[in-house]
């Protein structure tokens, strides 16, 4: 995850860069572009810096010069070079250094109130219905969670946006223990059969309206 949100903050960099500032761009070639400078960077970067959550924020330098970039390869700062990113070497560094202040503030963001998360269909059948909040974690096994440290203490209120009949389905078809260390977000929920099977059926349900 932190990989990809690095690649994202590096291609928000690029697009406002005044080198592509008003010009059209492939969103292909910006992705392979991204991703190969993500590449020859990441793993060049403190260990602290990879592994950077909203639990370890602790440990993350406070100001972006203070992490060390001298292992930074050649690749990435002659990339940035060639392509007019940074007229020199240590343009290039302040670029990524750059890209570090947007990563750091998004990985060791704090987690949304669930209250901030509330959307306008259900999660699983996709309908325009009243809606009900689903801890992902069931708070039954809270105590149980942190105590063997399945998930970090920032996840454990996080709900999904459920129809009251989902919802139903979801505490039917496995035990409570099983969501919280299994089935803790709707795209694992949805990878069971039993819930895509539900999903097919309720989507065509005239409760409300679904979405699309």
């Amino acid at each position: 995850m932190q990989l990809s949100l690095f690649k994202d903050c590096i291609a928000k960099r690029i697009l406002a860069h005044p080198e592509t500032r008003g010009q059209s761009q492939d969103s292909t070639d910006l992705d392979e572009f991204s991703s190969y400078l993500a590449a020859e960077s990441w793993t060049t970067l403190p260990e602290s810096i990879r592994t950077a959550t909203y639990e370890s924020r602790e440990s993350v330098p406070s100001d972006v010069d203070d992490i060390p970039l001298d292992n930074t390869s050649v690749a990435f700062t002659d990339t940035l070079i060639s392509y007019g990113f940074a007229s020199d070497s240590d343009d290039a560094l302040m670029f990524l250094r750059k890209v570090l202040v947007d990563y750091i503030a998004d990985t060791c963001a704090p987690p949304p109130t669930w209250s901030s998360t509330r959307t306008k269909y259900c999660e699983i059948c996709e309908r325009e219905v009243p809606l009900t909040y689903h801890h992902l974690i069931p708070r039954s096994t809270h105590a149980k969670v942190l105590k063997k440290k399945w998930h970090p203490e920032s996840m454990i209120n996080s709900v999904a946006w459920l129809c009251r009949p989902c919802h139903s389905v979801v505490h039917n078809v496995t035990t409570n223990e099983n969501l919280a260390r299994n089935y803790f977000n709707v795209e694992l929920l949805l990878e069971r059969d039993d819930i895509q099977k539900w999903r097919n059926y309720a989507s065509k349900q005239r409760f409300g309206v679904r979405r699309g």
